[in-house]
């Protein structure tokens, strides 16, 4: 098997928003190229990591690419996702809708603030950030996204890689060093709107006047 490129992966994951927003029978390259912002071309190399796929002329039969694509990011049966931190953010994202539609489920929400252990946040109820690495090692879930202050985030990264989990989104605002048995993807929202900020006042094309 090929290994993936990192940017790949990312662009096949909007390939499988793009087609389920889609909604037709069959797709050509340039139709999923349009819905998600890349080129044709893109969209053809990228799906050749998934084998053959469409047909020269037809297109690509879109059960058959959704299956594929499924496959391909471990999404062929629910994903549990553990929340950690059950403030503002992690009480926000535990109401989330949409990711049930998108093949997660909301398995745990954790703190270590025995006011909020407990108490139920969107029908789930809070458990102390103590049972973390126990729930992991017991596979409630696969996947983990630290909504924490900065300063408590790297204790809860030792907790989860003691319990074997791989997979960690980090909102908190800290950029967490994972060790190689992990996936760690650092979310610094203040960091976004500052990137955001430098382009408020530049034009579209970036050639400054």
């Amino acid at each position: 098997m090929r290994e993936i490129p990192r940017a790949t992966v990312g662009r096949l994951a909007r390939y499988l928003q793009g087609l389920e927003e889609l909604g037709r029978r069959t797709v050509s390259s340039a139709d999923i190229a349009s819905a998600v912002g890349v080129s044709a071309a893109q969209v053809r190399r990228d799906l050749s990591y998934l084998g053959p796929q469409g047909i020269r002329g037809v297109g690509y039969e879109t059960s058959h690419l959704l299956t594929a694509l499924r496959r391909e990011l471990g999404l062929v049966d629910r994903v549990g996702v553990a929340i950690v931190g059950a403030g503002n953010l992690g009480q926000a994202l535990a109401g989330y809708g949409g990711f049930e539609h998108r093949g997660f489920v909301v398995s745990g929400i954790y703190d270590i603030d025995q006011e909020k252990v407990g108490t139920s946040i969107h029908g789930h109820q809070v458990r102390h950030l103590g049972r973390l690495s126990a729930d992991a090692v017991d596979r409630l879930f696969a996947i983990a996204i630290i909504a924490t202050p900065a300063d408590a985030a790297p204790e809860v990264l030792q907790r989860l890689a003691a319990g074997g989990v791989r997979s960690v989104l980090n909102f908190s605002p800290t950029v967490l060093k994972a060790p190689a048995s992990m996936e760690v993807r650092n979310v610094d929202l203040s960091t976004e709107l500052q990137i955001l900020s430098f382009y408020r006042g530049r034009p579209p094309n970036g050639v400054l006047p």
